[in-house]
Order: structure tokens, then C-alpha cells, then sequence
């Protein structure tokens, strides 16, 4: 795609909201103006209790579980907070533990990404924890630290007998103590990432994410079903050549 696209001058984007979340861009501003200091990890962590479309759970549809499905956005987000340095090794752990009546794939997985520049990148996702969305970064330097959590800064704490119609994404009730959002869509970064995209599309901005970060995304996934499978780290560059799906690097070695 990568190479097509620039011999016949097409415009090729990738689409990784993290880069537009108000709160997620808020904290790289601030590290990009040194208020960490040098940043020594970085964590990224999305959780929910799985996705609601079932070709997700099948793996010889999807090539994954929650990694594929949502270590992807931290990959990507670690690369782009830390100013895109040269990856050097991936290790990963995964397991299958709530739901393997339904999937093959793994249910939870942590993926650790350490960084040419000495920064270490950590991903946490999770399709078996209860009680809705988690979606939250932590950012470590030598001089301060900041947290932000997506949901919770937006929130209502709320209690109710009786449940309401809707709380955020992946809530499975909203009886009892729940955390109702506001601007949902605006929070995620979503209309942000499409308004890039059009002025992108008119010649107003420079993509902020191109083929070659999707490209770089996929090769760390590989290396990181390559890593659970083996239980050691991955050097970069990974190639693997002539697997179907990511996820068989990992169920080969289990």
C-alpha cells in the first residue's frame, strides 16, 4: 500500500485517534515543552470486557485478540508521545482468562516497548475486566509526572436503582454506583481526527499519522504474538514470513 500510493501520488493516512484526545494531546504539549523533564515511560491502558461485534472473537477473522484489536493504539500512541524513536525490542505476556468459551485469542495481554532514546513504553489491554471502558496514560519523567484518565475527568459519578439509558461505551448497566459521560465522541477525539483528515485531504495540513506508522504498528504486533509465544523479547526489525494470522505466532508456542 505504502509504496503504490506514493508511485501513484495518493494520499495515504492512518487513522489512530489517540493523536487527537484533548487530554492525551494536552500531556504531550507539556512534554514536548519539557515539563517532565526526560521521559522514562510512558503508559498507555484500554480495557473493557470485549467487543461487541462477534467477528471480533474469531480468530480466523480478526488474525487476533485484544492486542490486535487494541494494543495497536498504544503502540502508536507510545511512538508518537516519545517523538517516534527507533523501537529495539518487544516483549509481550498473554492469556486467555474469562473467556475462552468464546475465542481463541487472548483476553488480556502486556506488551512493553523499550525505545532507542532509553524511554520504555508500556501497553495494557483487556477484554476481561468488568464495569465498562477503562481508557487512561501515565507519563514518567526525571523532573514530574502527569496521569490522565479519559473517562473519569468526564464523568458523573451517579448512583441509581433503577438504571438509566446510557453511560459510556462497554458499560454493561447502569444500575448502582456508574460513571455517565458527556461528549463522548468530542473526549475520544474522534471529530478532531476527521476534520485533520478533510483539511489533509485539501492540501491545509501534513498527515499526522502516515502508512509508515501503520506499517511500524503491524511489525510490532507480529513481534509481540512472536514474543507471548516464546516468552522472550523481539528484536526489531521483525519479519514473519509466511504466517496467516499474528495471533498463530503466539498459539504455535503455547
Amino acid at each position: 500500500m505504502i509504496e503504490t500510493c506514493r508511485s501513484k501520488g495518493v494520499l495515504l493516512m492512518y487513522a489512530e485517534e489517540l493523536f487527537f484526545t484533548p487530554k492525551y494531546v494536552k500531556a504531550k504539549e507539556m512534554a514536548d515543552q519539557g515539563a517532565f523533564g526526560k521521559v522514562y515511560m510512558v503508559k498507555q491502558m484500554e480495557k473493557h470486557f470485549g467487543p461487541h461485534a462477534s467477528w471480533f472473537w474469531d480468530v480466523e477473522k480478526s488474525g487476533g485478540g485484544v492486542f490486535m484489536d487494541m494494543g495497536c493504539h498504544g503502540i502508536a500512541f507510545c511512538y508518537w508521545f516519545l517523538g517516534r524513536p527507533d523501537i529495539k525490542t518487544v516483549y509481550c505476556q498473554m492469556a486467555t482468562n474469562v473467556h475462552g468459551d468464546k475465542t481463541k485469542g487472548e483476553d488480556n495481554s502486556i506488551c512493553i516497548l523499550e525505545f532507542a532514546n532509553g524511554a520504555v513504553g508500556m501497553i495494557e489491554d483487556s477484554w476481561a475486566r468488568r464495569g465498562g471502558m477503562e481508557d487512561r496514560i501515565e507519563v514518567y519523567g526525571e523532573g514530574g509526572v502527569t496521569y490522565a484518565d479519559l473517562h473519569m475527568g468526564n464523568a458523573l459519578p451517579t448512583y441509581s436503582e433503577y438504571g438509566y439509558g446510557y453511560a459510556v461505551e462497554k458499560a454493561p448497566t447502569t444500575r448502582g454506583w456508574t460513571y455517565p459521560v458527556f461528549e463522548e465522541l468530542w473526549n475520544y477525539g474522534f471529530p478532531q481526527e476527521m476534520h485533520h483528515f478533510a483539511r489533509c485531504v485539501r492540501g491545509k495540513e501534513e498527515p499526522q499519522a502516515t502508512g509508515e506508522d501503520g506499517r511500524l504498528v503491524q511489525e510490532v504486533l507480529y513481534a509481540g504474538y512472536k514474543s507471548a509465544g516464546t516468552g522472550g523479547k523481539i528484536q526489531l526489525p521483525f519479519k514473519a514470513d509466511g504466517v496467516k494470522r499474528p495471533i498463530d505466532l503466539w498459539l504455535k508456542g503455547r
